[in-house]
């Protein structure tokens, strides 16, 4: 079984091996795209016994799985739209991962709904709450949050001080659940490799393999050697997200699915600007915006927007930043100003789309397509059910393979660091004796990497200045720096100060502070040099001035301009033929 203990590593020499492993032999199913959805599909196949790899050609979770709103939720807004199947399926999925299959990373977190309207708003509401929770229930597994509660507004006050008197009539409040969606990304392709899959990330599919009209493989580029091979395989499965359409050009010819993308941005602002002990979630003319407690932080999103212009790197721009502070300062008794705003991150949603306006109906909901042998394509869905959408994908791998393939096992199985968490966070306070560190901080290293923290405190152990915080991100130790490189992929400054912590979003410097000495740490464990040092510290740098200038401009366009002016540190090529 996969434990703390025998977790598998994503450094440089895994890497190697990876790609050596994918260029030697046939594989039975090659994934495309190390998003949620990609990481779920190759943990899913190699737990049936199938031969997996999966390709990414930048960094894990770097497209939409990193930009989330951060919760695991069924989408209390879909009730009214009357889709109760989703609904039941996403808690389905809640309750699985804060149970059973991510304890340490997935967790409750409440929210107040302010009601506006005295007489019908709060018994509308509140059958809505009350269906939520009732849908919340599945098989074998109790609901894994409280159920709701109505308050009067003098309670909601006691429990969000900073909401304006004025603002709301009364509360209900809810529970969801909430998880570091790139965190989690990470861990998921951790165990898919425990399992025996091939994973590896700055390596871009640039065309297929074809015998006749089968799809037998695909052509890789290793961005960062410039080195390109081929990967067989008896099937490959297209999991990339906004960038479906692009993959499914490479293989010629109209697909099935199309996929639209919509952005939606995020503030994150410090918790002492907003007193309150619980999230709030207001409805908005367009839909729904969350205020949603974050460690240390407040994150206030989002925005729904189409998105027409560079998917790799969308841009937040003023007015929608103004949007989202309008919305929130409307409750709030004392405004936020953009002078509040320590981060900003945009991501585009997959919305599936129909072949013209007119006939089109955008969908969260997921679609697995079979367009030519030998090739599965998925798209839609949202984060919540990554876990159903793997499965089905892999499905329909199944179907193409000649030989019977074992139902899928994900519900059954932990995340690497779930095993053993409950007994650890028992004895967090022994934890911290025996290492020095503070209570808060095994807290903290604990809810980030379960019953892995043992590699974490061993790293300290053998050298005791990496037990030290970061100067200037002191929730985050340099310990964690090094193992973003040695255990979690991490190739470059901006993996780890983006996505392998959020450093880049909870600090008003926006990482530039702490990114020589983050560099420096990195070193070792990538064989940089003096040289390669200072390009690294050279680019985070320019990313961050350029993200800055794009969110004062008041277009999109302009915007998407200004941030696509600092360059990539590994330029991602783009195929020939695309």
């Amino acid at each position: 079984m996969a434990s703390g203990k025998c977790a598998a590593r994503l450094g440089p020499a895994e890497r190697a091996e990876a790609l050596e492993r994918m260029r030697a032999q046939e594989l039975d199913v090659v994934v495309v795209g190390g998003g949620v959805v990609g990481a779920g599909i190759a943990l899913d196949a190699v737990t049936r016994g199938l031969d997996v790899g999966l390709v990414e050609a930048r960094d894990f979770a770097s497209g939409t799985s990193s930009r989330s709103s951060k919760l695991i939720h069924g989408g209390l807004r879909y009730l009214e739209q009357l889709n109760f199947d989703l609904v039941r399926e996403a808690l389905q999925e809640r309750a699985l991962l804060l149970q059973r299959i991510a304890p340490h990373l997935v967790r409750p977190v409440p929210f107040l709904f302010p009601l506006t309207h005295f007489g019908w708003e709060r018994p509308y509401v509140g059958a809505g709450v009350m269906l939520y929770d009732t849908l919340g229930f599945a098989t074998g597994l109790t609901r894994g949050v409280p159920g709701h509660r109505h308050l009067s507004r003098k309670r909601a006050l006691r429990l969000a001080p900073s909401l304006k008197k004025s603002a709301f009539t009364g509360a209900i409040q809810y529970w969801d659940a909430q998880v570091d969606d790139a965190r989690y990304v990470v861990t998921t392709l951790r165990t898919a490799a425990t399992y025996g899959a091939h994973i590896a990330q700055r390596t871009q599919v640039v065309g297929f393999l074809r015998e006749g009209e089968r799809v037998t493989g695909v052509r890789v580029r290793d961005l960062e050697s410039g080195d390109e091979f081929d990967v067989r395989a008896r099937q490959v499965v297209n999991a990339t997200g906004v960038w479906t359409d692009d993959i499914q050009e490479l293989v010629g010819g109209r697909g099935q699915i199309h996929v639209r993308a919509s952005k939606g941005i995020h503030l994150v602002v410090p918790r002492d600007r907003i007193q309150s002990l619980t999230g709030i979630i207001l409805r908005t003319e367009k839909s729904v915006l969350f205020v949603i407690p974050w460690g240390r932080h407040w994150i206030i999103g989002t925005t729904d927007t189409e998105w027409t212009l560079d998917r790799s790197h969308p841009a937040a721009s003023r007015a929608d930043i103004d949007y989202l502070l309008d919305h929130v300062n409307a409750i709030l008794s004392v405004p936020l100003t953009r002078d509040d705003v320590e981060g900003v991150y945009a991501g585009l949603r997959p919305l599936l789309s129909g072949e013209s306006d007119e006939t089109s109906k955008l969908s969260r909901e997921h679609v697995v397509a079979h367009p030519v042998p030998g090739l599965v394509m998925v798209a839609g869905g949202k984060y919540t059910t990554y876990r159903v959408m793997a499965r089905d994908a892999v499905d329909a791998v199944a179907h193409g393979l000649d030989y019977r393939v074992p139902q899928s096992c994900t519900d059954r199985i932990p995340l690497v660091g779930a095993e053993g968490f409950q007994a650890l966070w028992n004895s967090r306070h022994r934890l911290a004796q025996e290492s020095g560190l503070h209570v808060a901080r095994i807290e903290h290293l604990l809810h980030r990497y379960g019953s892995l923290i043992d590699d974490i405190l061993e790293l300290v152990e053998q050298d005791p200045s990496l037990g030290r915080p970061l100067d200037g991100a002191d929730d985050y130790l340099r310990a964690e720096i090094v193992y973003a490189a040695t255990h979690e992929g991490a190739r470059h400054l901006n993996d780890v100060l983006t996505r392998r912590t959020r450093i880049s979003i909870e600090t008003f410097h926006r990482g530039v502070g702490v990114a020589r000495e983050a560099a420096e740490l990195l070193a070792g464990p990538l064989g940089w040099d003096g040289e390669q040092v200072k390009r690294e510290v050279e680019y985070y740098t320019k990313r961050v001035e350029a993200e800055r200038r794009s969110q004062e401009q008041d277009s999109d366009q302009e915007a998407d301009a200004i941030r696509l002016g600092a360059p990539e540190i590994v330029p991602v090529v783009a195929p020939e033929n695309a």
